[in-house]
Parts: structure tokens; sequence; C-alpha cells
């Protein structure tokens, strides 16, 4: 059983997430320790909402599901990062394939990719 160091991130460690296939940074999300275990059993990445303050299954409301193809973490035991495929072709809940689909040029924010769905059609708030 692999045991992480829950304790010394209070309760939640980072998650990175990573395309399996291309090594591209998707988000960074936090796992409870019911997370790592939900993550563990069905290989679907699971983390813990801070804002909603409950856990989630990625894609759970869009469909744009994460299948754990590799799981890794670092030498201290409280940093997370997951290998994944991407079902869906979008990770961030804006619409994006990845959350870091910004880049700073000239002291400015840029969109640096395609929007690949339409928010308020996928979520119908």
């Amino acid at each position: 059983m692999v045991e992480l160091d829950f304790e010394k991130g209070g309760g939640l460690l980072p998650a990175i997430v990573q395309d399996y296939n291309t090594g591209e940074v998707l988000m960074l999300a936090y796992m409870s320790p019911a997370a790592w275990e939900n993550t563990l059993k069905t290989k679907k990445a699971t983390y813990y909402s801070r804002s909603r303050d409950k856990l989630w299954v990625k894609g759970e409301s869009s469909g744009h599901i994460q299948k754990v193809k590799e799981i890794r973490f670092d030498c201290d035991s409280d940093t997370i990062l997951l290998k994944v495929e991407q079902l869906g072709d979008a990770a961030c809940h804006k619409g994006y394939k990845s959350c870091f689909y910004r880049k700073v040029e000239n002291d400015k924010a840029v969109i640096a990719e395609q929007r690949i769905f339409d928010p308020e059609e996928v979520y119908k708030k």
C-alpha cells in the first residue's frame, strides 16, 4: 500500500495531471485521502473540490473523464502526478484542452489555445 503524507498538506495534496501520450500538463487539482483511494480503485481521476467542499470525479458533469494510465509521486510523498487519457479532449472546465491555456506576453495574459467547447452549453447551469 502506498503511503502518502496527507498531513503535510493539511489533508490535501496537489495532483499534477499530464496527458499520458504527449506529456502536456492538463491541470493541477487536489486530492484528499478519499479521492486518492477512489482514484486507485476506479482508475478514474477523482479530486477534492475546495470550492464545493466535496469529492468529484473528473468528467462527471461534462463527460470529459480522465482514465488514469500511470501514477507517480514525489520523493517527499506529498505531490501526486497522474498521467491520464483525457476523454472528450478538454480537461479545463472553461472549454480548453489544458487549464494552462493562457501565457504571459509583454506582461499581458494572452490566450494561447483554441476553445474546444462552450462551457455554458456543456454545464447548462
